[in-house]
Parts: structure tokens; C-alpha cells; sequence
């Protein structure tokens, strides 16, 4: 079996999981893990098989629809790195939930149905995956949809008004990002008769641009970025397993994933329209500003849930960075930001998990409320500073190689490059002494009430805990054989 037999099953062995655990009335977790880890493994095993060639297969499956190869897969080394990550986090996520999504849980005092949690959960993984080897516009955004109603049901999980609230913000806000993409696909089509990724290189000069800013806008709601960010720290409200995946491997990577696959499919003359007309510097506009505005917004910041999804915005402004890098000519650039998608995917899944630890075991998520629980729950203390360190770009975690690889880029290409370059060092540098501040009120010092009351641990937590930690230290020996294939 090569990787074009491999790729259509993945999103559908998760769809037919999802179903089953739904419909299960016990036992939903155990055949949601092993459905997980079995398109893991047929994934990691597809990738294995296709590098580092592209390979894809296409159907004319609309017949109504005079355009060949509207259905398919397809498999490079972008969308291999997407694939491990939304597969390799979707496992672990599933595994921690089946410590975490239970009546023992003084995180939340309504409960969800379990069968109802896994069904979403799996098809969240299947539409992402469907996101990722989609070998064209159209099949995207129709796996791209499914995303946004993934994330609607989860967030609003525990049917609280607050919940119910933030999913219909998430829905509404980044379905208005999926109007603009879909205009931009409708586009595409009038214009060249196709809805191929490199079809885009047939624009005309004006209507390039109008495609791109489209386009950009369906990424930036997506990804939380600009005027869209405040979808994301409201979506706090979702279990913590479906936060750490909503922000590790998806939903928001999906944003980053589709502009980063627009700056791969263009030929050079094309980004050099693109970056000539300014749409360069209207990506690394966005992506500074909101920046700046997720640091300023960490020193406001009590419930750490919160705090962590600030940081998550803040880190999708580096991968967008990335791309305008990219359109400016800087490969070097852009390989960094796309390394950093995965070594933050890492880092940010063990924060989110190490807080939903303590959550679960304390019941609260305050900085305020909590002092000393590293005394009784040391792995996690452990994950959370290892995310960090992953995250603000500490060696010898992902972060660093990630970092320097992408500032490396920005001063190598000159101009406002090594600006560029100056003020991503700067927001390391704040980032990693607040977190380092969180972590030491937290986790040291006398324990405080919420603290005390930590009983015992979870043996699925600590597993995907573990596997994390371990991730951190070997994703770059996993991204970069891949980042390395992203060339012009």
C-alpha cells in the first residue's frame, strides 16, 4: 500500500471512529485512543513512504462540476509537517482526556457526556486532517468548515451560558474568515477555471492581490490574528484537552497553514507582485501589532488558561511573520516560521495540559489562587516549565532552533529585516521572564488552599505529559528534514 491509498483513509477512519464513539455507550474513550493512534500510525507511516517526494491522486467525483481532480489527497512536505502535528497532538489530547473527562474533574461543575466529548473530538481530527492533505481550494474549505463547527460544539461543551457564549463568538467570527475565503475561491475559479493551489500564479496583477488579501483575512480570523483576536481567549471555556488541541494543532494552525500554503504554491514572480504591491508588509503589519497588543495583554492576565492563549496568539504573529518573510524573498525566514508551528505545537499542547492537571486536581486556574502545587503535582510543574522554555525559545527545546532559524532569517535579509529581527528578540525576552514569574508563584513558594487540597494523579495525564516533555526535546530532529524540503 504507497501513500495515495494511505492519505483518503485517514479523515475517514476518523469520521467512522467519531461515529462509533458517540453511539458507544461505553468504552467511548478506549476506541477513541485507538482510533487516534491508528491513523497516527498510518499517517507517520504515509509520510514515511512519500518523503521527500509530493505525491497526491485526484477524482472528478462533482460531475456537475467541469473542473478535473475536484476530490483528492495530497502529500508534501508542508502538509507532512501539519499532518504529524494534528495527528501526533490529537492522540496524546485524546489520551489526557481519558484522565481528565470524568466525575473526579473540580475543574468544572457540569459534566458533559463522554460519548458526546469524543465524537467531536475525532471528527475535529478527521476535519484537520482533511484540511492538511487537501490537494486543492475547494476541498479545503469544505474541511475547513467542519473545523469551525468542531470548535463551536467543544468550546460550548459544558453548556454553560459563558460556554455557549464563546462558542457562538468562535463560530460567527471565524465563519465571517470563511465568507472571505470562500469569495476568494469563487474568484479563483471565475478567473482561471480552476481550484488548483497554483492556479493563483494565472492572476492578473490586481486580481492577484484581491485573491491574497481575501484569502489573508480567512487565515487571520482563523488564527486569531488583528481585529479577530478576542475569539480565542473567550474559547478558554472548553475543556482544557480541547483548548490544548484548539491551540496546539488546530483550528488556529489551520489559519497559518493556509496562508503558509498560499507563499509555497506562488512562483517567485508571484511573490514578487505580491511583495511589490505591499501585501508583504500588510501580513508583517498584522502580525507585529498583534504581537505587541498579546504582550501588553499578559501583565492583565490572572486565569491562566488565558494567559496561555495571549501566548498562543502572540506565537501565531511569529508564523505569520514567517510567511511575510517568505513573500519578501527570505527563505531562510520562512522554513523558521513553519518550524516554529511545530515546536510551539509541542510546547503550548504540554502548558495547556500541565494547567488542566492542576486544574483538574485543585479546581482553579488563578495565578492568585495558587502557590507550592509543584510540591504535589511535580510533573506537571515540570511540563509547564518545559512548554515555557519551549515556547520563549530556551535551548536545547524546539523553541530556540525554531526562533533563531526565523530572526536569523529576517536580519539576513536586510532592509527592515533586521528590525524585524530586533523586535521578535524583544518579545522573547519579555515573554520568558513573565512566564518564568508565573511559574515560580505558582509552583513554588508556601502552598496556598487550592494547593493543599491536591490529592492524587492520573496515569493518562502523566503519560501524555511525558510523551510531551520528550516531544519538545526532539521536534526539531523531527520538523527539520521536512522544513528543509520547503524550497522556492
Amino acid at each position: 500500500m504507497d501513500s495515495t491509498a494511505i492519505l483518503p483513509l485517514l479523515p475517514l477512519i476518523c469520521a467512522v471512529g467519531a461515529v462509533a464513539a458517540g453511539l458507544v455507550p461505553r468504552g467511548a474513550r478506549w476506541l477513541a485512543t485507538a482510533t487516534a493512534g491508528v491513523v497516527l500510525f498510518l499517517g507517520t507511516w504515509a509520510i514515511v513512504l512519500a518523503f521527500p517526494r509530493t505525491v497526491s491522486v485526484e477524482w472528478n467525483a462533482l460531475p456537475w462540476l467541469p473542473v478535473p481532480g475536484t476530490v483528492g489527497a495530497r502529500l508534501d512536505p508542508l502538509s507532512s509537517l501539519m499532518l504529524l502535528v494534528v495527528l501526533g497532538i490529537g492522540l496524546l489530547v485524546v489520551i489526557f482526556s481519558a484522565g481528565y473527562v470524568n466525575q473526579k474533574n473540580h475543574d468544572h461543575s457540569t459534566r458533559g457526556g463522554q460519548n458526546r466529548y469524543y465524537f467531536w473530538l475525532l471528527l475535529f481530527i478527521a476535519a484537520m486532517t482533511g484540511v492538511v492533505i487537501a490537494p486543492n481550494f475547494l476541498q479545503l474549505f469544505i474541511f475547513w468548515e467542519i473545523t469551525t463547527l468542531c470548535s463551536w460544539a467543544l468550546i460550548s461543551f459544558y453548556d454553560t451560558p459563558k460556554a455557549l457564549f464563546a462558542g457562538y463568538k468562535a463560530l460567527l467570527m471565524t465563519h465571517i474568515g470563511g465568507l472571505f475565503l470562500m469569495t476568494a475561491i469563487v474568484m479563483l475559479y471565475v478567473h482561471t477555471h480552476s481550484f488548483s493551489f497554483d492556479a493563483m500564479n494565472a492572476l492578473a496583477p490586481r486580481a492577484l492581490n484581491i485573491f491574497f488579501l481575501l484569502t489573508l483575512v480567512g487565515g487571520l480570523a482563523k488564527a486569531a490574528q488583528g481585529p479577530f483576536y478576542t475569539w480565542l481567549p473567550d474559547a478558554m471555556e472548553a475543556p482544557t484537552p480541547v483548548s490544548a488541541y484548539l491551540h496546539a494543532a488546530a483550528m488556529v494552525k489551520a489559519g497559518i497553514y493556509l496562508v503558509a500554503r498560499v507563499v509555497l504554491s506562488s512562483t517567485e514572480i508571484t511573490r514578487q507582485q505580491l511583495a511589490g504591491s505591499g501585501m508583504a508588509t500588510v501580513v508583517a503589519v498584522v502580525s507585529i501589532a498583534t504581537m505587541v497588543m498579546g504582550v501588553y495583554l499578559f501583565f492583565f492576565q490572572d486565569d491562566l488558561k488565558k494567559l496561555l492563549a495571549l501566548s498562543t496568539i502572540t506565537h501565531l504573529s511569529y508564523m505569520l511573520m514567517g510567511c511575510a518573510l517568505g513573500l519578501w524573498g527570505s527563505w531562510a525566514g520562512f522554513q523558521g516560521g513553519i518550524m516554529h508551528l511545530a515546536a510551539h505545537a509541542m510546547g503550548k499542547a504540554l502548558l495547556f495540559l500541565s494547567v488542566g492537571a492542576l486544574a483538574y486536581f485543585s479546581g482553579s486556574k488563578k495565578i492568585s489562587e495558587l502557590a507550592g502545587v509543584g510540591a504535589k503535582l511535580p510533573l506537571a510543574a515540570i511540563g509547564f516549565f518545559v512548554g515555557a522554555f519551549t515556547v520563549t525559545g530556551v535551548p536545547p527545546f524546539g523553541g530556540f532552533f525554531s526562533k533563531m532559524m526565523l530572526i536569523g532569517g529576517a536580519f539576513a535579509m536586510g532592509g527592515v529585516g533586521p528590525w524585524i529581527g530586533v523586535f521578535l528578540l524583544l518579545e522573547s525576552v519579555v515573554a520568558f521572564a513573565w512566564f518564568l514569574w508565573v511559574g515560580q508563584k505558582v509552583f513554588f513558594g508556601k502552598q496556598s488552599p487550592a494547593a493543599a487540597a491536591i490529592g492524587t494523579s492520573s496515569a493518562p495525564m502523566g503519560i501524555a505529559l511525558t510523551a510531551l516533555i520528550i516531544l519538545c526535546l526532539g521536534v526539531t530532529l523531527i520538523s527539520l528534514p521536512l522544513v528543509r524540503q520547503l524550497v522556492p
